[in-house]
């Protein structure tokens, strides 16, 4: 809050940024106005990045003038080019540092300087590098045939009670329904508490991936194909195509091809992008991510579980419409393994159930109401070991019987050949010959790929057993698994060896099961290795040909194809393409959805209009296979049958009809016909015409005039369906029976004007509406009275809008209450400051607009100005009063105040006074009040605190943020505008005057004993300003978590829950600010009762004194303040005395023992909370020989202690007021103890119960519960003995009460 100052030489002063971690060093010791030092707007953020990746650091700064940026590190420098990049974004304005890879020694702590010519700030921000498993250079292609047996990747692992990393890593980017899976991998099995920190970081990471792609989903985990291969799928389309995307393996970069050849490749269909890993093995298990730049879209975690099948799935049948299973036994548990068909995954859902035992060893997977669609190979996949069977779907057994044998006998030798497994001892010729063996990349051809085996479509054996080739088509096979092993497989007449020399016609792709639509155009087509080989084409086993009605064969080269112009049910069979003994089928499923011929939907589209009470009628005719589920309703509410509702429904048509209409009725009307194949949906409208309701209230009276009466209603909720054509208005008097009909108006408005009114009257309005069905009910308003006075409300204060010497311009605003009736026009009064006399200005009549210049004036007086609403009952109350206003030409603005000061600040509120500015006669004219403007450092707009102008030159502005910097001017005006701000130099911050931090309590306890297991709590007031810095160290450092520390600004409190000995220690709280720094020490022992010494010994080595050794407290070693207290008594005194104190050994030697006594000792051990119990010494006694003593006692003198009676205390007088208690006592003595007698006016008081008599030890009292006027008098004490008597009296007065009244207490004061 300094103002101005001469600029002193360069300084060095030290200051944190408002950016936490931001230092600041101003070289000057005042900043010049409008400039400012350098500061972070945004400061470097820290980085940990896998070896390899790019690391960048982004400042964003601010100062004025503009600073500079540099980069440093603590071990090194950034001047190297290959390693650092330093660059700056003008578009973001940001200062960036890139290293475009990250390598183990650039991990540092990072630093960014921000410089001008009046400072520097300063940042850091520290790079971790991951380094990767292996940092020597790895030659691909020998990875790619090196194979080492890793059962599972093994990152760092987590700390406890952590999760694994990875796991939040691949959830992010997986489907929901994956979750449950995934965290079932990583041994998490309940993940709700994951949701909300999961949810915030897929926001973050969404945002990041907006940046390089428009749209992400269809993430598919990586599974194992039944082909052999990992596959892991998404769809992505991106804003960049040159986007370029990476595939990292546990954080390392792994390259890829476009082709199956590769080991990892990259295959992108549209949208689509699947990655392959070609044989897996398993060092390939890890965590794959895919990367579009530098954001990650897409995170896998790959498991390879050395696991193998104890039990393999077997070949099952099933009769349609019933369940079928397959069932697998590990040898490993797990958790889960991949079903799937030749052509995808299976999900658990209606039609697959996937069932897994507790023990994690059996494996079930169930097909639910099987159909021959379902036929086909079925797999299990657990890691790289995978089983295969096959599922034939059978008919109805009393069907084709003829059939039955053989088709058995085919599937049983085609499953059993499929069933065939590749060992490694199989040499290579029978490698070649599984791979000349027929390929259908559909799942239909009669030998696939990875089937080492023959298809036993097409081949033949000659019945002797003979074949060189026997063992490569078998091999590896248990001589109770071949088929047939003596018999040689022929095809075409060709042995297998020659087969092996010349493949023949191959399947490039074979036949796809297809779906068509009846009435539609189906299509089946297959691909042969060669354009020269010729097929034929089955159904159902029966051969096509061209000439059969509807069939189109056509070869095009390589191409076959089997078109079915216009499909119907027949069509739908299995359909099977044959060429050179190669085969592939597939199946034609016809399907027959729902369908509505066109014109009869537009027909049924058609709104029905119908009137009220009459019945609506629909009616669809449609087609499609049966069986069909029609459904009708009425804006989505199902319609059932009822009294007036029918529906009628056939296997072609349906129709809904509903009687007796309402107006409610109306609405949207749909039908929806589904059957297995499809669903179809009509939408129509039904429109019921009836009568419009009642207008719509309340009636807003617009005029109530004396000769006129003006009304407004809203139209009918509900039109009846049509427009409103008219209303009809009637009106009565009220007070009469009577309504007359005033006519009808046009629907358009709803406004009606009654001008046949008597002044004074009431009226009641009915209006009804109309349209071509009829007339509505009626709208009834409320009594509208006619005639009667009311007069406008008070405009606003006019306004001064223009003055000079001759001229006023004045403005002002219409009243909100107008009367109820249109204003007409308005009165304007004047009259001079200081006078009562009100003038009329506009003497020609009212003044029609809401402005008005009045001429009528003189130079130089002050004027005032009110206005009045006319209305057609008269004029209204006038408005208050406008602003003073002095008929002169316009003044000139003020001048600058002057000797702008602060004169009193805190963390909330400022005080500023200035002085007045000089008037300047003809440059500056007086100032009329004043504007307070502030301005916060970081902003460019001014806003004024005080909206009206202030007379006084003092001003509080409040509602400041503590410790923020403003700029504060004030700004004079008059009526000739404002004047030039005086403002200061430099900002002002929002705190109290400078104060050096002190501890405001004295009486602070240096040193506090506290019992273990209790709580500290040490509040430390103090007082400081700017905002200390608050810290607690313990022994010099940091105090530990479980100490919780709360701060304000006016104390600290250090708090510990539940104390340990631990917490013993000296803590120190250091208040720090600009200012300076003040420490306060507090020692706090924290501690129990002390345990008690062990066994005491007693020994004695010097006559006359005893030796007292004992065993240690356990609590020695743990208190440094623990000690010793030694007491003792003998057999002459029974009393404990201490003999010794503050012992910090283990052994003390008790002097002045005297023989032929008996002692005893206690030790205690003593610490701060006081002393343990005792432990206990044996008897100790030296033995003396004693002589015999004898007494010699005086003889006695007898003492006569007979006295006569007498007063020690006689009565003393007593006044008490009447209706109080009286004590009187008095003290005697004698012996023998004399007999006591009390009197009242010489009447004995023994026997009167009204009197409370007491004799103790000598006093005697007489005590009056309640004292009465008859209580006065003499009372007299007589005490006697046989030696004597004595008698003392006094007087008791009784003093009437009095009541205290108003003047007897003045009296009396």
């Amino acid at each position: 809050m300094s103002l101005n100052a001469k600029e002193p030489p360069k300084v060095a002063i030290t200051r944190r940024s408002r950016v936490h971690g931001v230092m600041i060093t101003q070289v000057v010791q005042q900043v010049p106005a409008g400039k400012s030092t350098p500061d972070f707007t945004r400061k470097p953020m820290a980085m940990t990045v896998n070896e390899g990746r790019r690391a960048f650091f982004k400042a964003i700064v601010s100062g004025e003038p503009p600073p500079s940026v540099t980069w440093g590190r603590n071990k090194g420098d950034v001047n190297d080019a290959d390693k650092y990049k330093i660059k700056y974004e003008e578009k973001s304005k940001e200062h960036i540092l890139e290293i475009p890879q990250a390598k183990p020694e650039l991990a540092d702590t990072y630093k960014c300087f921000a410089t001008n010519e009046y400072g520097t700030a300063v940042c850091s921000a520290t790079l971790i590098i991951i380094k990767a498993k292996d940092d020597a250079p790895q030659d691909f292609r020998k990875m790619l045939k090196k194979t080492v047996v890793v059962t599972k990747k093994k990152p760092l692992p987590p700390k406890e009670g952590e999760l694994d990393p990875k796991l939040m890593e691949v959830l992010l980017t997986a489907p929901k329904k994956d979750y449950q899976r995934i965290c079932l991998d990583f041994g998490v099995t309940d993940f709700r508490w994951l949701l909300k920190r999961l949810n915030q970081l897929k926001k973050e990471r969404a945002d990041e991936q907006a940046k390089v792609v428009e749209n992400l989903g269809n993430v598919r985990q990586i599974e194992v194909k039944p082909s052999g291969k990992a596959e892991f799928s998404l769809d992505m389309t991106l804003l960049d195509p040159n986007s370029k995307i990476y595939l990292y393996k546990d954080g390392n970069r792994v390259p890829y091809g476009n082709n199956g050849n590769s080991k990892h490749s990259l295959q992108k269909r549209g949208n689509k992008y699947c990655f392959t890993i070609k044989d897996p093995q398993p060092e390939d298990a890890g965590l794959y991510q895919v990367d579009v730049g530098e954001t990650t879209v897409l995170t896998t975690d790959f498991q390879m579980p050395a696991v193998s099948f104890a039990d393999k799935i077997n070949n099952t049948k099933a009769l349609e419409n019933k369940d079928a299973s397959f069932q697998c036994v590990l040898s490993t548990p797990l958790n889960r393994i991949t079903w799937s068909t030749s052509d995808s995954s299976l999900e658990h859902g209606d039609k697959y159930e996937i069932n897994v035992s507790e023990d994690k060893l059996i494996h079930t997977l169930t097909i639910k109401n099987c159909e021959k669609a379902d036929n086909g190979t079925y797999y299990a996949i657990a890691g790289t070991a995978s089983c295969k069977a096959s599922l034939v779907v059978e008919a109805d057994p009393n069907a084709h019987k003829g059939l039955k044998k053989s088709k058995d006998q085919h599937e049983l030798a085609k499953l059993e050949i499929e069933d065939t497994e590749e060992k490694d001892g199989r040499n290579e010729s029978s490698r070649k010959i599984g791979a000349g063996v027929g390929d259908d990349s559909s799942g239909k051809s009669d030998i696939t790929k990875n089937d080492r085996s023959n298809h036993s479509h097409g081949w033949k054996t000659d019945g002797e057993g003979k074949s060189e080739n026997n063992n490569s088509l078998l091999g590896g096979r248990d001589e109770s698994q071949k088929v047939d092993a003596g018999k040689e497989r022929v095809q075409a007449g060709l042995t297998v060896s020659d087969v092996s020399q010349d493949q023949g016609v191959q399947f490039v792709s074979g036949l796809s099961d297809t779906t068509a639509v009846t009435g539609e155009r189906a299509e089946l087509f297959c691909k042969l290795s060669t354009e020269n080989a010729k097929g034929r084409w089955y159904k159902n086993g029966k051969l096509l040909t061209d000439d059969d009605d509807g069939v189109k064969i056509i070869q095009d080269g390589a191409h076959h194809k089997l078109i079915i112009d216009c499909c119907n049910k027949e069509d739908g069979a299995v359909y099977r393409f044959e060429s050179d003994g190669r085969k592939s089928e597939a199946t034609l499923n016809i399907q027959d959805p729902p369908k509505v011929d066109a014109s009869a939907l537009v027909k049924f589209a058609k709104p029905v209009v119908v009137k009220a009470g009459e019945t609506a009628e629909w009616k669809l005719q449609f087609s499609g296979g049966e069986p069909m589920k029609i459904q009708w309703s009425k804006d989505d509410d199902e319609l059932l049958p009822a009294l007036n509702m029918r529906i009628e429904k056939s296997a072609t048509s349906s129709k809904l009809r509903l009687a007796k209409c309402q107006r409610k009725d109306s609405g949207e009307i749909k039908i929806k016909i589904k059957n297995e194949f499809g669903t179809t949906e009509a939408i129509s409208k039904l429109i019921v015409l009836d009568k419009p309701t009642p207008p719509q209230g309340p009636v807003e009276i617009l005029e109530s005039a004396v000769t006129s009466v003006e009304f407004k209603w809203k139209p009918p909720k509900d039109d009846g369906g049509c427009p409103v054509t008219n209303y009809i208005i009637e009106r009565q008097q009220v007070g009469r029976n009577k309504w007359s009909s005033l006519g009808q108006i046009s629907g358009n408005s709803t406004v009606y004007r009654d001008s046949d009114v008597e002044p004074g009257k009431r009226y009641c309005y009915r209006i009804r509406a109309q349209n071509s069905e009829g007339v509505s009910d009626c709208l009834q308003t409320e009594a509208i009275a006619a005639g009667v006075l009311r007069y406008p409300g008070a405009p606003s204060a006019p306004k001064v809008v223009r003055v000079c010497k001759d001229c006023i311009s004045l403005a002002w605003s219409a009243p909100c209450d107008t009367g109820g009736t249109k204003i007409v026009g308005f009165h304007l009064e004047k009259r001079k400051k200081g006078t009562n006399n009100w003038s009329l200005v506009n003497q020609e009549g009212p003044i029609k607009d809401s402005k008005y210049e009045v001429k009528d004036v003189c130079e130089g007086v002050a004027y005032e100005f009110r206005v009045s609403a006319i209305n057609l009952s008269g004029p209204g109350d006038p408005s208050n009063p406008s602003d003073t206003v002095i008929a002169r030409d316009p003044m000139k603005p003020p001048g600058k105040v002057t000797d702008l000061r602060v004169t009193s600040s805190d963390y909330v509120s400022l005080s500023l006074a200035w002085t007045k500015p000089k008037e300047v006669k003809g440059s500056q004219d007086e100032a009329q009040g004043y504007y307070v403007e502030i301005r916060p450092g970081a902003s460019s707009d001014w806003t004024r605190c005080n909206a009206v102008p202030i007379t006084t030159t003092t001003y509080t502005v409040r509602g400041l943020k503590a410790m923020a910097a403003y700029w504060v001017r004030v700004v004079a005006t008059n009526y000739g505008g404002d004047g030039e701000p005086r403002g200061f130099d430099n900002h002002i911050i929002a705190m109290p005057p400078p104060v050096w931090p002190k501890f405001k309590d004295r009486n602070l306890k240096n040193f506090v004993v506290v019992r273990a297991g209790n709580t500290v709590r040490l509040n430390i007031p103090f007082e400081a300003s700017p905002f200390p810095e608050v810290s607690w160290l313990k022994d010099g450092a940091l105090v530990p978590k479980h100490v919780t520390v709360t701060n304000s600004d006016k104390a600290s409190q250090m708090l510990i829950p539940t104390s340990e000995r631990s917490d013993s220690g000296v803590y120190t709280v250091i208040v720090k600010n600009l200012v300076g720094q003040e420490s306060f020490n507090v020692e706090i022992r924290v501690t129990d009762d002390p345990k008690p010494p062990g066994p005491v010994e007693l020994y004695q080595n010097v006559p006359g004194t005893v030796t007292v050794s004992w065993a240690p407290s356990p609590d020695e070693t743990k208190d440094d303040r623990l000690h010793y207290v030694i007491t003792k008594r003998d057999s002459f005194k029974p009393t404990w005395r201490t003999v010794a104190e503050n012992l910090f050994n283990n052994k003390f030697t008790v002097v002045d023992i005297v023989p032929g006594r008996q002692y005893h000792f206690r030790v205690y051990a003593k610490n701060d909370m006081g002393l343990s119990a005792p432990s206990v010494s044996p008897a100790f006694e030296i033995k003396k020989e004693r002589e015999r003593f004898k007494v010699n006692v005086p003889p006695r003198k007898s003492v006569d202690l007979s006295s006569a009676p007498s007063f020690i205390t006689p009565l003393r007088r007593h006044i008490p007021p009447e209706g109080y208690e009286c004590h009187m006592s008095c003290a005697v003595k004698g012996d023998p103890a004399p007999r006591v007698a009390w009197y009242h006016d010489d009447v004995n008081l023994s026997v009167n119960s009204n009197y409370y008599i007491t004799n103790v030890c000598g006093v005697c009292s007489l005590l009056i519960l309640r004292v009465g006027a008859n209580d006065g008098g003499e009372y007299k004490v007589v005490v006697e003995n046989h030696l004597g008597s004595a008698e003392c009296s006094m007087m008791l007065k009784v003093r009437e009460r009095r009541t205290w009244t108003m003047e007897a207490t003045t009296e009396y004061l």
